[in-house]
């Protein structure tokens, strides 16, 4: 029998406030030990948790950029249930009326375009950790992240491979950070995901029993751990055994996933309304100026890169893949006509992005401004820089030695367009090279790739290419 993988995701973003969700103590990450917990945190007797605004405001932010219904009134719960590092007994969350419903998120996996529903994204605090490596034979406990506003948003089961998974994390980490709600950083658990993994046969409509793989915090461990889950689950079921709802654990060292508990379900945690906390009411006014203070939206910048400025979808996709990119190539285009903006596009995506990835930067600390870029480029367009000079010019560049200007001049880097001086070095090498000249006269193209490599190596690299093969296939027709 065929087997087709059902996959739906829950991932918590930390929400990029300085301070927690219902009360003053700092979110920062780092702190020592039970440092950046206060007495709502620890849960005191007596201490009342109040509405951090600035966390309400970021998921109105979130729910707006997914078309989502941002829901003018929603409830606070408390989830209970027993842990040591939930010093409450109850986390406060959202559970029957969620403060976003709805949305979606565009994906694409191998050249194909898909959309994943959303079913819900809502307010809830995160509990504290218990730390169990610095220990012998106990577990100690940090409250620092007890109370660290999250934003849970939920997937529909709308996921058919651990690809497609993978696409929608990708596509919700980055608009996350677009948004700038969650500074998305995997390895400090500023956005976990949850994967819900279950199989049915093809053509089925029916949902199979899902298991649960928690916290997973790298995209590659994401798509590992469902790949080995689908492996599993469907060696039991054509072994003739059952799925056990079960929340599970992927171990990356083992690359496989384990039993942690047994699955619980929503009554499980005995929801009620908290009576700490007034119903939370978003009015029009919020709502509009939240939706004023948008930034343009990667889907809005992709179709305007691509008819302001002529680039290729492939080209604009890839420079909206995160903002800080989007907003370096805006720099360095500025005022640019579209011949100039594709050479941009060309040196972000190629020569840039490779630096960036050896020197394990992000674009924010490129050694290359976007205004440096374009003065690079302007060099190309005006003729000043052939492309093999301008790699050398642009290698000079990110090792700090200036402007292009002053390290063309500097190295005596200017290519040559004057075409008298082209012609005399074009017959110098036809005079020298009367083989080449016969084979390419006799059919042999590649020939005529030889003898324009001996004027390029003749004046050093610096003889415009264009000039170049226009004057030498003139001379050759005679």
């Amino acid at each position: 029998m065929k087997w087709e993988t059902v996959i739906g995701i829950e991932t918590h973003a930390q929400l990029s406030t300085r301070s927690k969700i219902f009360s003053g103590a700092s979110t920062a990450f780092g702190a020592p030990p039970n440092t950046q917990a206060c007495g709502v945190d620890v849960a005191l007797p007596g201490v009342l948790p109040v509405l951090n605004r600035g966390a309400v405001e970021r998921a109105i932010r979130f729910g707006l950029a997914v078309g989502a219904q941002v829901n003018r009134r929603s409830i606070f719960a408390r989830k209970n249930y027993f842990y040591p590092d939930l010093p409450k007994g109850y986390q406060i969350s959202q559970y029957e009326m969620p403060i976003v419903t709805g949305g979606t998120i565009a994906i694409e996996v191998n050249g194909s375009g898909k959309t994943v529903r959303l079913t819900r994204a809502h307010l809830e605090e995160d509990a504290g950790k218990s730390l169990h490596e610095d220990f012998h034979g106990a577990s100690g406990i940090d409250l620092n992240r007890a109370g660290t506003p999250l934003l849970e948003i939920v997937s529909e089961p709308d996921m058919r491979s651990a690809q497609e998974a993978v696409a929608y994390a990708r596509a919700l980490h980055a608009l996350v950070r677009w948004i700038e709600i969650c500074d998305g950083n995997m390895q400090e658990g500023s956005f976990r995901c949850d994967a819900n993994v279950s199989i049915r046969p093809q053509g089925s409509d029916q949902l199979g029993t899902r298991c649960e793989i928690k916290n997973l915090n790298s995209f590659r461990f994401l798509e590992r751990a469902i790949e080995y889950e689908v492996r599993r689950q469907t060696r039991i079921v054509e072994e003739g055994g059952r799925i056990v709802q079960e929340t599970r654990l992927y171990d990356p060292d083992r690359d496989e996933t384990r039993s942690l508990r047994t699955k619980e379900d929503a009554h499980d945690y005995r929801y009620f309304p908290d009576p700490d906390l007034l119903p939370l009411e978003v009015s029009e006014q919020w709502l509009a100026e939240v939706e004023a203070a948008l930034p343009e939206l990667p889907a809005a910048k992709r179709a305007r890169f691509v008819t302001g400025y002529g680039l290729t979808a492939y080209d604009a996709a890839l420079l909206t893949a995160g903002r800080e990119v989007a907003d370096y190539f805006e720099g360095a285009v500025a005022g640019a006509d579209a011949k100039t903006a594709k050479q941009c596009a060309n040196w972000i995506t190629g020569a840039l992005n490779a630096r960036l990835n050896e020197d394990n930067r992000d674009i924010a600390q490129s050694r290359i401004t976007s205004a440096q870029l374009r003065r690079l480029v302007d060099r190309i367009v005006d003729g000043t820089l052939s492309g093999k000079l301008a790699k050398d010019v642009f290698d000079a560049m990110w090792a700090g030695e200036g402007d292009a200007s002053a390290i063309i001049e500097k190295r005596g880097l200017k290519q040559i367009s004057d075409s008298g001086a082209l012609e005399a070095v074009v017959e110098q090498v036809i005079a020298a090279n009367p083989q080449q000249v016969a084979d390419y006269r006799g059919g042999k193209e590649k020939a005529f790739n030889s003898l324009v490599g001996q004027v390029m190596k003749a004046t050093r690299g610096k003889a415009n290419p264009q000039q170049v093969n226009e004057i030498l296939k003139r001379r050759l027709a005679s």
